[in-house]
Parts: structure tokens; sequence; C-alpha cells
């Protein structure tokens, strides 16, 4: 978010101090003429800073004081501003009978007037005033306040934001300069909307005053950067409503390589299935006696493998019923001597159960075997069986430059499962966020807001 006008420093401009009409401390006014009210750092009580006469304007017991994490009067630059910390206030919702709380910093410099930190679970945000109103999605606004609070989504230059959570907040503590008439126990209606990492939030006053701020997500460590501050921030724990991802958009990116490749490996798939030769280059019959005691095992014919380098696959087909054949293979280069073993298995059984027909295996088997170089080769085989189970008749085809699958599917896979793995990570991260919505529906912020105003308006009645 940035802030546009001349980076100036925060002149040295002289400090207004008074004392305490209360407990007689002195109070300090680094925002002078601009501050409303300050808070009495002796006994906390809310004083008129636009008064002469400084009139005491609540007193309240600090039951649980709250030390602010950036003390007043730190100075520090944020979007190459230099602002100074004047007030801190404390404010809570209660939601299900458990209170949350979080911190709000008001800083001020001169010529840029107002801006504000606020920071919860060790999350913190940069927040300045909006300067124009969001729109529903429609961009029908007009006087419909009730419409624009309640929607489910709204718009704000271009940017599409999310409703988050509606409630009711109070402020629980207060210390230095705010630019408004602030009082401990004051509530006011909250409604967030987020588009990561910026929020825009809504309040309602008692009085049914709107205001609108856009926050910007910071870490703890910018923050103690900016104001030099001693120390460690407190850690971040969970996941904040406006948290950029860690991933940030990495996994669209990811998406965009993995589909291009997957379009380039299917087009290389199509382009060599279309061009192999599927040469069927030997085919034979046997048979094979199981109660024979001779040696088993012969040549085939020689057979050539033309063309480029390519792949070879070995069919065996078999008649059997409750049987078994083992064929152990090797493929032989005539000229070189060069030998590819391998071994395959054709097995079929069935019968009946108390489930009816079941069989078991297959009367065929394939294997390829990859990129054999061109040449004159035989098959060397030697079959096994259970002895004296009778013959055994068997098929052998041998087919050269067969279209191979098996590549393009461990590529996809290669590629598939990175994108899936930061995508889940991305969806967990989200599922965390919302986890912390009170819903996502439009209908829900309204009937939380009405049920604000109502109560404002009854507190009104019985005043």
């Amino acid at each position: 978010m940035l802030e546009s006008g001349p980076r100036k420093e925060i002149p040295a401009v002289s400090v207004r101090s008074l004392s305490c009409p209360n407990c007689g401390a002195t109070v300090t006014i680094r925002s002078f003429g601009q501050a409303v009210n300050v808070v009495c750092s002796g006994c906390h009580s809310i004083l008129d800073a636009q008064n002469p006469q400084v009139q005491i304007l609540q007193q309240f017991k600090a039951a649980q004081k709250w030390n602010p994490l950036i003390p007043l009067g730190s100075r520090g630059k944020i979007r190459g501003t230099l602002w100074e910390v004047v007030g801190f206030q404390r404010r809570q919702i209660e939601v299900e009978g458990v209170t949350y709380g979080w911190a709000e910093y008001v800083l001020f410099n001169p010529y840029k007037g107002f801006r504000y930190l606020t920071e919860y679970d060790g999350h913190w945000n940069y927040v300045s005033p909006l300067r124009s109103l969001p729109e529903i999605p429609s961009g029908a606004f007009g006087f419909q306040r009730q419409k624009l609070l309640s929607a489910n989504t709204v718009t704000y230059l271009g940017e599409t934001y999310r409703h988050f959570q509606t409630a009711s907040a109070a402020t629980a503590f207060v210390l230095g300069e705010f630019p408004w008439q602030v009082r401990v126990g004051e509530k006011a209606g909250v409604t967030d909307y987020v588009c990561p990492p910026r929020v825009l939030s809504s309040e309602t006053s008692a009085d049914k005053e709107v205001t609108w701020s856009q926050g910007e997500y910071m870490t703890g460590k910018d923050i103690w950067k900016a104001f030099s501050l001693p120390g460690q921030p407190p850690a971040a724990v969970g996941v904040y409503e406006n948290q950029p991802s860690p991933l940030g958009d990495t996994p669209k990116k990811i998406w965009r390589y993995c589909v291009v490749l997957l379009l380039a490996a299917l087009a290389l798939w199509i382009f060599n299935t279309a061009t192999s030769s599927e040469e069927a280059v030997f085919s034979n019959t046997y048979l094979f006696d199981t109660r024979s005691t001779g040696e088993a095992s012969f040549v085939t014919e020689p057979f050539e493998f033309k063309g480029r380098s390519s792949p070879v696959k070995v069919e065996t087909s078999a008649v059997l019923n409750n049987k078994w054949i083992y064929l152990n293979y090797a493929l032989i280069n005539q000229d070189t001597g060069q030998a590819y073993d391998f071994g395959r298995e054709v097995s079929y059984y069935s019968g009946y159960d108390e489930d009816g027909l079941w069989t078991e295996g297959s009367n065929r088997d394939s294997v390829v075997l990859p990129a054999i170089p061109t040449g004159t080769y035989y098959l060397r085989v030697e079959p096994e069986a259970e002895r004296n189970t009778g013959v055994i008749q068997y098929s052998v085809k041998v087919t050269h430059g067969v279209a191979v699958s098996s590549w393009f599917l461990i590529a996809a896979g290669l590629l598939l499962v990175p994108a899936i793995l930061l995508s889940w990570r991305s969806i967990s991260f989200e599922h965390m966020r919302w986890q912390e919505s009170d819903s996502n529906t439009a209908s829900s912020a309204a009937t939380a807001l009405s049920s604000l105003i109502s109560r404002h308006e009854d507190d009104d009645d019985d005043s």
C-alpha cells in the first residue's frame, strides 16, 4: 500500500504538557492541536485534549493493564514515512464465550495525519483510513449502507474482498492520545473483508456512524526493524485472516508449467505412436512335453530388426487349464553375441467354490524390451513346468518398433506430484485461515450487524 506525497521527517515541534486534574501527573500531548482525547498514564483518566480546562471525560480502574509492545513516543519509518506512536488501546471481542483481544497503536505524522498498527497473536497490520468507499459487486451503493455492510463480498480499487468476520468489539484499555472520542467499555460493530495481504474493515459506532479502513499485513520482524525495537518480536501464532500464503502464486505457476509440459509430452507420445512400425518379425508355436527328461532348451530361427533402435515386445500365449509354464528367454544378437536375458510365466487356474466360478491368471503374457539396436537376432528358449502334467502348447511372437506408453505415465506422475503437493499445502493454509472465520455467507454478517445495531438502539431507548 503506497502513499503519495513528499517524504518529510517529523519536524521538531514543541509538545504540550498539562497536569491531570485527577492525580496531578504530567500528561504530554505529542499531536498537539489534533488530539481529541488523551489518557493519563498515572490514573488512566481520559481527558479532553481540546478543552483548555482539561476536563475529565472518564475515569476507570485499570484492573488489567496491558503494556504496549511499542512504547509510546517510539518513532519508525513505514512505507518511507516517519511515524510516532502516540496512542495505544486494547480491544476485545467475545465469540462463543471465549474472549479474543488485540492491540491497536495510533501513529502520527504532522504531514500525513494519523495511521494505525494492529497486532494479534504476533500478526501485524498497517492500517489507513479509506479515501473512497468500497462497492458491492453490482456497483450499486447510494445510501444502501446496510446492503454494503452485509455483503458477502465487496470490491475496492479493482480487488474483491470476501467477508471474514462480524462481531462487537469493546475497548478494554487505553493509553496516550486519540483523534476521536475514546471510552473504555465503548462497543462498535466491526466487519472484516479479506483479500490477502489486505483487509478492509468497517466500524459501526453506537450512533451508527460507519468508518472504513484498509490494513496491509506486516511481519513482526519488519515492525521491529522499522522502530528499532530491542529483542525479538512475539512469534506469530496460527494463520491470520489476511496473512499471505508463504507459497504465494507458486502453485499457479507450477500448474501452468505442468500443463505446458504435459501437452508437450502428450504430443511426443502421439508422434511416437503414429510413427511406430509395429512390425511382427517372428512368430511360432511350440509343444513342451512335461514328461520328457531330455534337454528342453532350444533356439529359434534368426529374425532381423530394421530401421532405428526401438522397443521390442515379446508375447507368450499358452493353452493352459490349471497349469503353469515358465519360459527362460534370451534375445541374442547373432553378430555380436550380446544377450538380453529375461523370464516370463504364464499360468491359468479356474474352479468353483461357494461363490461360484473363479479364475486366476491368464493364458497370455507380454514384455517390452526398451531400445534394442538393429541387427539379426534369435531367441534361446528354455521352458519349465510341473512334471507329468502332459503336453503344453505355447506360442511366441516378437514385434519390433512398438509404441511404449510407460514413459509418458512416469513423466506425467513426475510433473503432477509436485503440483498436487504444493496445491495441497496452499489449500491447507487457506483452510486454516477460514477456520477462524465466523461465516462465509452474507446473511450471517447482516444478522450480526442488525443485532448489534438493535442493541445500540435498545441502549439509547433505555437511556
